[in-house]
C-alpha cells in the first residue's frame, strides 16, 4: 500500500511473477480546439504519465487516445539529443524527430541558429558544452516550428539570465497562437491565468473536470 501510494497508481501482480503500475485508470477526456487546459495534482497523480499518452510517448493498453494535430511535446526538450554529436548535427537530428521535413530544416536552421545565440560552438559536440548551452540549443530547436498542440509539463524557464527573457517572449507567442494547450503545473497562480479548464487528478484518474467560459 505505501509504493502504491508513492507511486500514484494502482499497482497489480500479473501471473505472481510481473509488477505493473496502474498510471492512468478510467481516463475519459475531450479536449476542443481553442482549449487551455490545466491539469491539477500531486506528485504521482498521472499528470506527466497523461502527457506523455498525448504526446504519442506511451500507447494506451485499454481504450483509445485519439490526437488530431501536430503535436509538441515540451516534457523534455532534450529528448532525442545526442551528446557526441555537434550542434548543428543535432538540431538535424531533433527536428527528424520531430518530424519535420529534411527540406524544411534547412529552411529553419538558420533561425534555430540565430535564436540560439550559440555561434561557432554549434560546430563543436554537445558534451562540451554547459547545462545552460544543451538548454539553449534544445529549446531553440523544440520552438522553431509553431503547434497545434502544445504539451508542456510546468512553465517552463531555460538556459542562462541573457537568454531567459527571450525564449519566455517565444514560448508565451507559441503558447497563444497553439490550438490546444495542455499543461500540468503545481502552479496555481499560472493555470488560472492561462487555463479555461481545470483537470484534477489523483491515483491515475480524473477526479472533477471545471470548464470556464462559453460551451
Amino acid at each position: 500500500m505505501a509504493l502504491a501510494a508513492a507511486t500514484g497508481g494502482r499497482i497489480a501482480a500479473e501471473s505472481g511473477q510481473i509488477t505493473t503500475v496502474h498510471a492512468l485508470r478510467d481516463v475519459s477526456l475531450e479536449i476542443r480546439p481553442g482549449d487551455r487546459v490545466g491539469l491539477i495534482g500531486h506528485n504521482g497523480s498521472g499528470k506527466t504519465s497523461l502527457l506523455r499518452l498525448l504526446g504519442g510517448v506511451y500507447e494506451p493498453t485499454a481504450g483509445r487516445a485519439e490526437i488530431v494535430g501536430h503535436v509538441t511535446s515540451l516534457i523534455d526538450v532534450t529528448l532525442g539529443m545526442d551528446f557526441e554529436a555537434t550542434g548543428y548535427e543535432n538540431i538535424r537530428l531533433r527536428a527528424l524527430i520531430m518530424g519535420v521535413p529534411k527540406s524544411k530544416i534547412n529552411e529553419l536552421t538558420p533561425r534555430i541558429v540565430e535564436f540560439s545565440g550559440l555561434g561557432d560552438y554549434l560546430s563543436m559536440p554537445v558534451r562540451t558544452y554547459s547545462s545552460g548551452m544543451v538548454l539553449r540549443l534544445a529549446f531553440s530547436t523544440v520552438t522553431c516550428m509553431q503547434p497545434e498542440i502544445l504539451l508542456m509539463d510546468e512553465w517552463i524557464s531555460v538556459g542562462d539570465d541573457e537568454f531567459v527573457q527571450k525564449a519566455e517572449a517565444r514560448l508565451s507567442e507559441i503558447v497563444d497562437n497553439a490550438s490546444i494547450l495542455v499543461l500540468a503545473s503545481h502552479n496555481k497562480k499560472i493555470i488560472d491565468e492561462l487555463c479555461n479548464v481545470k483537470v484534477r487528478m489523483e491515483r491515475g484518474q480524473i477526479l472533477d473536470i471545471q470548464r470556464t467560459g462559453t460551451d
